[in-house]
């Protein structure tokens, strides 16, 4: 099973998350998303096409060159990974479900382009799309009959997730890298597309269910509420990304923050020696140890506040550590080792707003300083344009001094300016529930058939 919507809603909302990509991320310049058909042949086609001018106004839609992935599209069987086959970066987005990023074309293994003719192509992320299979089944434990691998393994056999489509964005020369931050954009709007796809399809469905149970209106409203909702779901992705955004900005404060610090590797410290503390013990199966040693791993790549941040390292590695030593033969040393690490490790979490650092810290304006760091490590639990503006206007202050504030400031004004119109969409949109609610079915219908949700 794959996402069954018509064509040219399918284009428009494909046009949609490549121009807000285009426009949050200044190096982009063209991009194109690819869509995955159901099994078995899992055909890759491009739906649409687009390429930004460099003073980032107008794009031009619409296929510069033809390829293999033009309508009709591409087989699975044609892309997938093969001995004697040219590697496609395709068949590793859609077989591992993993982005793949071509920082230096010239040295990409997986361009064909280089492959069969010795060019290589441009600089370029791809990022998959993917669906819950849940979601997409509506719980109804439908299987379907996925392609193998070459080797003969079924695809997906272990994978919670279907891919539906992949994202293409160029970039210019050198200016994408492995896991960059505009990696983490793209694979942030990807999730936002596979959310508003299979609410298109929802809506759709709940269509034909509203014209099946045409004498029971209170559930077919029901239905069509649902899928409204679901189609401006999107609006809670902006917000992720918006506070994704705040998070880089918090890990580049730090770094000029604790830069000639002794408590620089404070955290890293306490990770680890908690990793050490765990290995050597006594009387716990290696997989379990493997847990544990990923999920403190982890911590030094989360960017929350320092609240949430603790929550969650009291949720996730110290009740765990309670457990182990409860169950394990660990001593009081130890113990108490293990416990001064973690006190160590949530400690690290609030060194952005150390009273003593920040007091060593006399490059920028104390006024300055003292509304930057209350910004930064504010607990959003809605989107806030006010602080969102005071964010945007501090990151023109050269004296902060970030690598990246620039970059930063050009994506939270995109990312502000689509939430202004998701919220307008979503007014707009809770006026027709509440007509569906009260009962104007002929209002829904009429919005259903004749109105596209953005």
């Amino acid at each position: 099973m794959s996402i069954k919507i018509d064509g040219e809603t399918l284009e428009q909302v494909c046009k949609e998350i490549i121009e807000a990509i285009l426009r949050c991320l200044p190096n982009a310049y063209r991009g194109t998303v690819y869509r995955i058909g159901g099994p078995p042949e899992m055909i890759a086609m491009r739906i649409t096409s687009g390429t930004i001018d460099d003073k980032k106004k107008v794009i031009t839609w619409g296929f510069s060159a033809r390829s293999d992935y033009t309508p009709p599209g591409k087989p699975w069987s044609k892309y997938r990974d093969e001995p004697g086959r040219p590697l496609e970066a395709m068949a590793w987005c859609v077989e591992r479900q993993q982005s793949w990023t071509a920082e230096d074309p010239i040295n990409d293994k997986r361009s064909v382009r280089l492959q069969v003719a010795g060019v290589g192509d441009d600089c370029h992320h791809m990022e998959p799309v993917v669906v819950s299979k849940k979601a997409l089944y509506l719980n109804n434990n439908v299987t379907s009959e996925y392609p193998e691998h070459f080797e003969g393994r079924v695809l997906w056999q272990d994978s919670d997730y279907v891919v539906v489509a992949v994202i293409k964005i160029h970039f210019r020369p050198k200016t994408i890298k492995i896991d960059g931050p505009e990696t983490k954009v793209i694979n942030g709007l990807s999730r936002a597309l596979g959310t508003e796809l299979l609410s298109y399809q929802l809506r759709q469905q709940s269509v034909e269910a509203m014209h099946r149970l045409a004498e029971d209106r209170l559930r077919s409203c029901n239905i069509i509420a649902d899928s409204l909702r679901n189609a401006i779901t999107k609006s809670g992705f902006i917000f992720s990304l918006i506070k994704q955004e705040l998070g880089f900005l918090r890990v580049q404060w730090e770094e000029a923050l604790l830069e000639r610090s002794e408590k620089k590797e404070m955290k890293r410290d306490a990770i680890c020696a908690l990793n050490r503390s765990v290995m050597a013990a006594a009387g716990i199966a290696e997989k379990e140890k493997r847990v544990l040693v990923d999920i403190q791993n982890k911590v030094l790549s989360l960017t929350l506040p320092p609240e949430r941040g603790e929550n969650w390292v009291r949720m996730q590695i110290e009740e765990r550590w309670e457990a182990l030593i409860h169950k394990a033969p660990f001593g009081d040393e130890a113990a108490g080792e293990i416990y001064q690490n973690l006190g160590k490790l949530k400690k690290s979490l609030y060194l952005g707003r150390d009273p003593e650092l920040l007091a060593s810290y006399n490059t920028i304006p104390e006024g300055l300083k003292r509304e930057w760091v209350d910004l930064i490590y504010t607990n959003m639990d809605r989107i806030d344009f006010q602080l969102l503006d005071r964010l945007i206007q501090i990151l023109q202050e050269t004296s902060l001094g970030l690598p990246y504030q620039e970059k930063s400031r050009k994506s939270l004004i995109g990312l502000k300016g689509l939430a202004e119109n998701i919220g307008q969409l979503e007014e707009k949109t809770n006026t027709v529930l509440r007509q569906v609610l009260n009962g104007h079915a002929d209002v829904t219908t009429s919005y259903l058939l004749n109105n596209k949700i953005a």
